[in-house]
């Protein structure tokens, strides 16, 4: 029996196929019953979520079977890592709640284990230096339907090979002048196994290691050894890795034995609409300054989604939606941000903040007085209270919420018509005064003093309600209204420069918006809030005591949940 939920196949007992293979080793005590996982990133980059896809799986089935799972740094190329990735992919993991304990490694803490393992397969006539230039390797290869043609200097004495390479490692020859390959077999249907590189030379100096070595290790040979090293049993990797598979197993069976031996389970990453996950074009955005930082809410990084608003719990869900398969999918963003909105649903406040805001002036109401109402925090959860909001003769309403000459279904305010003031009273409009270019600066309404909101009688029924913010009280703050970062659906298959499929409305300031007192009082980076009719909208980091700044994290139309209430009709 199985589940489909969204794109995931879920077995029997709620588990998906990587934790029923991980649960079918357990049982049949292979490596002894054991189970270690890793989650190994490169610190080039920032995590974006398909990472979260991984590490979810990593640390989560270490979780659900009581193994551990390492964070390990597969930091092999020093011309392009850097502290700044190292310390936000750890700070990330921890913000979706993961934790690695003591097992923190790199890669770089295998390199002696490593180049003794090199050293001993060129003794054994497995590996050789190769002076070939990547260009003529790369011809030399062949296609997957033509085989490769051996290397010129394949066939190099073992003393000459051992002599070149430890040269190599001291720096006396020029980057790009020789790698070391493994000698497999040139005509091998799988490419990956046609004299793979294992070691190419970079004099940038390491920032673990410094200049401690002139070779590093190439990936397909590090990171199976380096999983043997660790002791770990199952490494859990995207589908862009099963042709890898066997030469990751070649690598490995070169150390283990049948007593403990690490296996490769593959999964399909996950792709998302109106975005890239490639880290090279995220970088090429962050670089040219097509964006704001790494941390740019547009961006599909952990730290951008964070300041956007999104939540752990809400991502968490949403990868459990989607699954995990052995076939790749393009993801619904509507799915993302239909677990979103259900999240923040449940947990923001609801505040009044006007972002286009026109003044609403109840002529009949004494100047001067002033009342306070009490306004639900949130109608979801009435156990989280309420709060308190100054009511006057003066008050900000939305430009959108007024028109002179309405349509006939337009319940909002217009002249002669009634509509209720959230939470307050019901009010009608008996005129307007305009400016000298025609646009409208004020709105006139008289109040129906018997119409207070929670008062005996006060329960009269009209079709529309506003919500509002007193003039002398609201606080003024920007808003960041974000869209999606591209305007296609899938730029990744669009050919041309992905750079002009960026939508130019990705980002729309506003730096009028009114805002209720209490909120600007109770508001700190990071909080989440419901604007009235509006959407969900976070603090963000730039916010200062002089100006409260807030992202648009999500509106509130669920275009996702609309579409499968349609669909299943």
């Amino acid at each position: 029996m199985t589940e489909i939920i969204e794109e995931g196949i879920v077995n029997e007992g709620g588990l998906n196929f990587v934790e029923q293979e991980i649960k079918d080793d357990l049982a049949a005590g292979k490596n002894g019953g054991r189970l270690s996982t890793r989650f190994p990133p490169e610190p080039n980059g920032y995590l974006h979520i398909g990472h979260a896809k991984a590490f979810i799986m990593d640390f989560g089935a270490a979780e659900k079977f009581g193994g551990t799972c390492n964070l390990r740094f597969d930091d092999t190329n020093p011309q392009k890592e850097d502290m700044e990735y190292v310390n936000s992919i750890m700070r990330d993991i921890h913000w979706l709640g993961y934790d690695w304990g003591d097992r923190l490694y790199y890669a770089s803490d295998y390199f002696p284990q490593l180049f003794d393992l090199a050293i001993r397969l060129i003794k054994e006539g497995k590996a050789y230096v190769d002076e070939q230039t990547s260009e003529e390797i790369a011809r030399q290869k062949g296609t997957p339907t033509v085989p490769g043609t051996n290397s010129p200097y394949r066939d190099r004495p073992i003393e000459e090979n051992l002599d070149l390479f430890i040269r190599m490692n001291k720096g006396e020859f020029d980057e790009g002048s020789m790698v070391l390959r493994a000698k497999i077999d040139m005509a091998n249907s799988n490419m990956h196994f046609r004299d793979p590189i294992m070691y190419r030379i970079i004099k940038t100096p390491h920032w673990r290691t410094g200049t401690d070595w002139k070779v590093y290790p190439m990936y397909d040979y590090a990171h199976g050894q380096s999983d043997y090293f660790e002791g770990v049993t199952h490494s859990i990797c995207t589908l862009e890795f099963v042709p890898h598979r066997p030469l990751y197993e070649y690598f490995v069976k070169e150390l283990a034995d049948e007593s403990y031996c690490p296996r490769q389970i593959e999964f399909n990453r996950l792709n998302l609409t109106y975005t890239v996950m490639s880290k090279r074009k995220l970088l090429q955005l962050v670089k040219e300054n097509l964006v704001n930082g790494w941390d740019d809410p547009r961006m599909p990084t952990l730290c951008g989604l964070r300041r956007r608003g999104y939540t752990p719990s809400a991502i968490k869900d949403f990868i459990n939606r989607i699954g995990y398969t052995k076939y790749e999918a393009l993801n619904h963003i509507e799915l993302l941000e239909h677990a979103v909105r259900e999240d923040l649903n449940k947990t923001a406040t609801r505040v009044s903040a006007v972002v286009n805001p026109v003044k609403l002036i109840l002529t009949n109401y004494p100047e001067g007085v002033e009342e306070t109402f009490e306004m639900d925090n949130n109608p979801e959860n009435l156990e989280e209270g309420k709060h308190p909001m100054p009511f006057t003769r003066e008050l900000w309403i939305e430009r959108e919420d007024f028109m002179e000459n309405p349509p006939k279904k337009f319940f909002r305010l217009s002249p002669d018509k009634e509509v209720r003031l959230k939470g307050a009273y019901i009010i009608k409009c008996t005129g307007l005064k305009k400016n000298e270019n025609g646009e409208i600066e004020e709105i006139y309404a008289e109040y129906d003093p018997d119409t207070r909101s929670g008062l005996p009688g006060s329960d009269r029924k009209v079709k529309g309600t506003l919500h509002w913010v007193s003039v002398p009280h609201a606080v003024n703050v920007e808003v960041r209204d974000y869209d999606r970062l591209f305007a296609v659906e899938n730029p990744s298959a669009e050919e041309g420069d992905f750079r002009e499929l960026l939508n130019p409305d990705s980002l729309k300031i506003r730096t009028n918006v009114m805002l209720e007192p209490w909120a600007a009082e109770q508001s700190k980076p990071e909080d989440h809030f419901q604007f009235t009719r509006l959407g969900y909208y976070t603090v963000d980091p730039d916010s200062t005591s002089e100006k409260l700044v807030f992202n648009k994290t999500i509106g509130l139309k669920d275009t996702w949940a609309k579409e499968q209430k349609k669909a299943s009709k």
